[in-house]
């Protein structure tokens, strides 16, 4: 047993020692002025196209930040905006991309809330992915996104500025 014993603590021993790790991890946030922001820069596009939009913010937890609702958008477009939000943020990738990426009846996405139809975008700035975007009420998904990136557009600037 002592041989055993004194095996275990010469190999603990003989590990490399690594670089201390850090115990916590610092995660970029939009503060509530940005998230509206973008919010009202996408309401601002959709109304110049001719249409009534919702608009949903997420922060990277997938939880509503600012959600606007232009006055004649239909109450559906809230539900719908704020599950491209999540979907565009949970795989950091605008959804017009995706939309060909789930093919046949096995390769949709199964999980309650994903929804992949153009009109949402991730916000990843330098390499931080902050939020998440999502349009509905547009007649089409290209203009729904057309109308997440006039929203991000409003801030990318300040954002891009601040991460240097």
């Amino acid at each position: 047993m002592k041989s055993v014993l004194g095996i275990i603590i010469v190999s603990l021993l003989a590990l490399p020692v690594q670089a201390e790790e850090k115990m916590t991890h610092n995660i970029k946030r939009l503060s509530l002025e940005s998230a509206l922001r973008i919010a009202q820069g996408a309401i601002e596009q959709c109304r110049k196209e001719g249409v009534q939009i919702a608009v949903t913010v997420v922060d990277r937890g997938g939880h509503e930040q600012v959600v606007l609702r232009d006055v004649l958008a239909m109450d559906i477009t809230i539900p719908i905006s704020k599950q491209k939000a999540h979907t565009a943020m949970a795989f950091n990738s605008p959804l017009s991309e995706m939309e060909d990426r789930f093919k046949g009846a096995y390769g949709v996405p199964k999980i309650d809330g994903l929804v992949i139809s153009a009109g949402g975008i991730p916000v990843n700035v330098g390499g931080n992915l902050m939020a998440g975007i999502g349009v509905s009420g547009a007649p089409s998904g290209e203009i729904d996104e057309k109308c997440a990136k006039a929203g991000l557009e409003a801030v990318l600037a300040d954002l891009e500025m601040e991460e240097n």
